[in-house]
């Protein structure tokens, strides 16, 4: 793993916003008195969609109100490539570039990004509208090639259709997310083959009938064994 640190040029301070505070007093609620270090990641996720990155104020924050050490903190920061320790765009851009999403024309996503935004891998546009990079495998390898922005998985990409992506995002717009393609979420492309048609219901069962027969079997069973007995 490549080395990850904060960025040089920091913010004065950081401050949750009052919604933001409240949710986070909430988060560290969960856990027992003496485990509010638990909450170090969820509180670093918070601080991170506030901000857009995770900056060193909000570390040192967020350290205090767990009563952790700073460092503590600093670590997990910098262990999980889920946070940012630089500014990002507004859509950041995650694409993958792992052999699955290769195989499938990955590198071909990448530059059609490239050209369409007039940046490369690891830099932001002018207008702070976007941001291009590339990760290791998402998860979505049967829906190949893929890019995450913000929380959304967009999959099944082509160089057009990642322009179509971000032709909205420039409008302002958000695109659907998930497959590009005609498929459902990671069925076989296509129409469907099998169970096309709605399910039949379940026969509806008369319980009352039910008892009332399983009453009359019990009653000619208890009837036989008395006639049977010597």
């Amino acid at each position: 793993m490549s080395v990850r640190r904060l960025a040089d040029e920091q913010p004065a301070s950081f401050a949750f916003r009052p919604d933001n505070l409240e949710r986070a007093k909430r988060i560290i609620a969960k856990y027992p008195a003496g485990r509010q270090a638990s909450a170090v990641i969820p509180l670093l996720d918070l601080a991170q969609r506030q901000e857009g990155w995770v900056t060193r104020p909000a570390i040192e924050t967020i350290a205090q109100m767990l009563e952790m050490p700073v460092i503590r903190v600093l670590e997990v920061a910098t262990f999980y490539t889920m946070f940012e320790l630089h500014p990002v765009g507004k859509h950041h851009i995650q694409v993958c570039t792992n052999l699955p999403c290769q195989l499938r024309g990955g590198d071909a996503v990448v530059r059609a990004c490239q050209q369409k935004m007039g940046i490369g891998l690891g830099e932001r546009t002018a207008d702070g509208q976007f941001s291009l990079v590339e990760v290791e495998c998402a998860g979505a390898c049967v829906n190949a090639p893929m890019v995450q922005i913000g929380d959304d998985y967009y999959e099944d990409l082509t160089p057009e259709s990642m322009g179509k992506i971000i032709d909205a995002l420039k409008r302002g717009e958000k695109p659907k997310p998930g497959p590009q393609v005609e498929r459902v979420h990671s069925a076989p492309q296509g129409r469907f083959t099998t169970l096309t048609e709605p399910p039949a219901p379940p026969p509806k069962q008369d319980l009352a009938a039910a008892k009332a027969a399983f009453e009359k079997a019990k009653a000619e069973a208890a009837a036989k064994a008395a006639v049977a007995k010597p």
